[in-house]
């Protein structure tokens, strides 16, 4: 299915507010919806233990009340279900990845229990190919009111962030919201300065106006493609996930980013993401990019 939201559910309170978010996110978007319940048999050696036959009816069960609530909260939304069977992390992946996001609780049961802090949450979060949002269960509709911003992450140059600024600016521009791109910044050790680098520092004026200059520089594309859209150029000392966190009260969604390559030890979720994650109450938009 092309053009459409991925929605994880399992049951829970967080994969039903999940469920809510991408909901709500497909209508504005113009965008169909797709609620996927990936189960794993589960083989117990006790008398009267469910088949895999029942277990499957009762995913199909699962997903099936989960479109009902959608229909009735959304009745003009396309939607649809799936209950693929297999490993939950690959098979979340491989549902989504013709989607333009997945939305995920923050947490689980079964076999993705803590789904942030273990391992299967990692792996759903590293090793998607589309943006993945994490939603906690005490999220609403109310959190994306008037006021609260879309808050991105910048880094680097405008190559290294075009994928996570555009995520955040086409939220931004369906919302009717304001994107805060934050750009933070730490001295670099003596070691790291070149005669190069020395002479873009000085034209600059110094180290913050040329983290200004550099945030503007990456920006800018976006201010022109989604002018409607008010921007707020965020630069600030200090490091990045302390930065983001700093910001992220008055956020509606948090985006950051994530670099899409494996290493020798398999996918990577970097310290920031991590934090955000972890720490950050509004949900949070993951993006993998190729720079």
């Amino acid at each position: 299915m092309t053009g459409a939201i991925t929605a994880g559910v399992d049951g829970t309170a967080e994969s039903l507010a999940a469920l809510d978010w991408a909901a709500r996110e497909a209508v504005r978007r113009g965008l169909a919806l797709r609620i996927v319940h990936a189960w794993r048999f589960q083989q117990y050696d006790t008398i009267g233990s469910v088949d895999r036959e029942s277990q499957g009816q009762g995913a199909r069960a699962l997903a099936d009340e989960a479109a009902r609530t959608v229909a009735e909260r959304h009745p003009g939304l396309d939607v649809s279900t799936a209950v693929p069977e297999g490993g939950i992390a690959d098979t979340l992946a491989r549902a989504a990845a013709d989607s333009e996001m997945l939305a995920l609780g923050s947490r689980g049961h079964g076999p993705v229990v803590g789904f942030l802090l273990g391992s299967v949450g990692r792996q759903v979060v590293a090793e998607t190919d589309v943006p993945v949002v994490l939603v906690r269960a005490g999220d609403r509709a109310s959190t994306e009111a008037a006021g609260r911003e879309i808050v991105v992450g910048q880094q680097g140059g405008p190559d290294d962030s075009h994928a996570v600024l555009r995520f955040a600016f086409e939220t931004a521009a369906v919302r009717s919201a304001t994107v805060r791109v934050v750009r933070a910044w730490t001295l670099p050790p003596l070691f790291a300065y070149s005669p190069s680098s020395l002479k873009l520092l000085d034209e600059a004026g110094g180290l913050e106006p040329y983290e200004k200059s550099a945030l503007a520089e990456a920006v800018r594309p976006w201010r022109e493609r989604f002018p409607d859209v008010p921007v707020v150029e965020h630069v600030e000392m200090g490091s990045a996930g302390q930065v983001l966190l700093s910001v992220a009260g008055t956020a509606q969604l948090m985006v950051v980013g994530r670099r899409a390559h494996r290493t020798a030890v398999g996918a990577r979720v970097g310290s920031v993401t991590h934090g955000m994650l972890h720490h950050a109450e509004c949900p949070v938009a993951v993006v993998p990019h190729t720079s």
